[in-house]
This record gives structure tokens, C-alpha cells and sequence, in this order.
């Protein structure tokens, strides 16, 4: 009798909680140890971003993802269509800083960001730099080489590309004005591997600049080192750039060198050299690529 009683709450216990009324069929086990891959451009464009248009062609945006890859992440875009035949310039000083903000200003630009690595010591590029023809820069000896793998190059006409280092050197390169970075992001619409190493896999503040099929200039300002925005490593900003509709990309300075500049609105990221999430954490660096009509 007593065998029976067990085996009839076994078989109770079994329809009333493995086939209550809201349940379907069997409720399989999940597997936790199987990692959701982050679909980004579904992510990014799903997002309501702030939008505002600065000038004709020229517009910036801005949106804090409550997570992505991980954590919060404060993203600014700035875009320029290139087919409004926007002028580009590249200020800069060889000894000592200027701020991207500072060189926005003096240059009347509509939007400006931050360029390249610099001596933070001394001031000045530390990564190859030509302008008008002139070359201002070789990149120092022992500097890491996939941080300088790329460079946003200007033609004659002014007209903006992302490219690959050449095999002979940066001194083969044609265009008369180039500013190197890296790591390379994306070329040929190709997402590059990257080293394993922890400038890349680390997250932090990240500026980088691509250059879509559709010919318009993005440059992605992500913040970083705050509980309100955590940072990319190179590989997720890759993908993010990606995800944008970039055919080729760069990474540019980040850290606290992160800084996007609107005309009218002043620093509209987060630069956090001063420890805060807010407008006044900018840090001067070596070289600024400014924008307007």
C-alpha cells in the first residue's frame, strides 16, 4: 500500500508540474555555458538615436546603449557626406598639446575629433604624418607596428580614404596629406584579425573613423572608463563600424584623447581624462582633423 501511495504521488507530482496548463510540451534544460553571440547591427539599429543636423551634409548623433557587448556604452557619430565636397584639415603642433575643442575654434570648423597617438610626455605626433605634400612626421623607431598599420589619407581634392600601410613604407604613399593609426579595422569590407594583445582585447574609450559605400565619413566616438559607459575592445569596434555600413575603418587615439567637437555644442562626448562623466575631461593631443563647407 505504502509502495502504491509513493508511486501515485510520483505520477502527480509529474502531470501537475510537468504538464501544468501553461506549458506546451516538455520544458528542456538550458544550456548556460553556450555564449550568446551579440547581434550588433540589429543592436545599433534598433537604437532611437538623438539626431541633429549641423550643416548641410554634416550631422551628429548620440545614444546610450543599456548594453552592449557587456555593459553601458555612450556612442557619438559624427557623419559627413562626401558628396557635399566637404574641406578637411588636420592642425596640429610637433611640441606640446592642443585640444580638439581648441583647434575646432581656431580652424571655424563644423565638427572636429581627435587624430593620432602622440608623445604625451613632450607633445607631438609619434605615428607618421604628411600634410600638403610635406612629411611633418615619421613614425618613431620601436613604435608598435599594428598601431600604425592604416591611415586616413586626403587626395588632392581633398577627398578622404582609409588605407593600408604600404609595402615600402608610408614615404611610397601617394596622397599629399595622411595621418596613420591602427590597428586597421576594415578594408575591402573585410574585418581584419587582430593581435592578441592588450591594447586591443582591453575595452576602453575609443575614436575611429570609416568610410561607408554609400561615400560618407563616419567617425565613432565610444566612451569608456565609467559606469555609465564601459569602453570597446578593437575587435567589438570593428564589428560596431561594421554594423554602420564601413567599407574601410581606422582606429584612431582613444583613451582620454576621445573627443568629439560640434559647432554650437562644444565637446558632445565624454572625455575622461578628469575621472567624470561629463563635457570636461578633454585632453590635448597632437593632432586634430577638423571638418567644414
Amino acid at each position: 500500500m505504502i509502495k502504491k501511495n509513493i508511486f501515485y504521488s510520483i505520477i502527480f507530482l509529474f502531470v501537475f508540474f510537468g504538464c501544468s496548463k501553461n506549458d506546451e510540451g516538455t520544458r528542456l534544460p538550458y544550456d548556460y555555458s553556450v555564449v550568446e553571440e551579440v547581434d550588433v547591427e540589429e543592436i545599433i539599429s534598433q537604437a532611437k538615436w538623438d539626431s541633429r543636423i549641423v550643416s548641410e551634409g554634416i550631422s551628429w548623433k548620440n545614444y546610450q546603449f543599456t548594453k552592449l557587448y557587456d555593459g553601458k556604452q555612450f556612442v557619438t557619430i559624427l557623419e559627413v557626406d562626401l558628396t557635399k565636397s566637404p574641406v578637411f584639415d588636420i592642425p596640429y603642433v610637433t611640441n606640446g598639446f592642443i585640444k580638439t575643442s581648441e583647434a575646432a575654434v581656431s580652424n571655424t570648423a563644423l565638427v572636429a575629433f581627435n587624430g593620432s597617438y602622440f608623445n604625451t610626455t613632450s607633445g607631438g605626433s609619434t605615428v607618421f604624418f604628411k600634410k600638403d605634400g610635406m612629411i611633418i612626421k615619421e613614425t618613431n623607431a620601436g613604435f608598435n607596428t599594428y598601431r600604425e598599420n592604416g591611415a586616413i589619407t586626403f587626395d588632392n581634392a581633398g577627398v578622404p580614404s582609409i588605407v593600408m600601410k604600404p609595402t615600402g613604407g608610408w614615404k611610397t604613399l601617394d596622397q599629399p596629406t595622411a595621418l596613420a593609426g591602427g590597428p586597421l579595422l576594415i578594408i575591402n569590407n573585410k574585418e581584419l584579425d587582430q593581435l592578441n594583445v592588450d591594447f586591443n582585447t582591453a575595452k576602453h574609450p575609443r575614436t575611429a573613423v570609416g568610410v561607408t559605400a554609400d561615400n560618407r565619413l563616419l567617425v565613432v566616438v565610444v566612451d569608456g572608463r565609467s559606469s555609465q559607459s564601459r569602453g570597446l575592445s578593437i575587435p567589438e569596434l570593428s564589428k560596431v563600424m561594421h554594423s554602420l555600413g564601413c567599407v574601410s575603418a581606422l582606429n584612431l587615439d582613444g583613451g582620454g584623447s576621445s573627443t568629439a567637437w560640434v559647432n554650437g555644442f562644444g565637446v558632445v562626448n565624454h572625455p575622461s581624462d578628469n575621472g567624470k562623466f561629463d563635457n570636461e575631461g578633454e585632453r590635448g593631443v597632437a593632432t586634430v582633423i577638423t571638418v567644414k563647407k
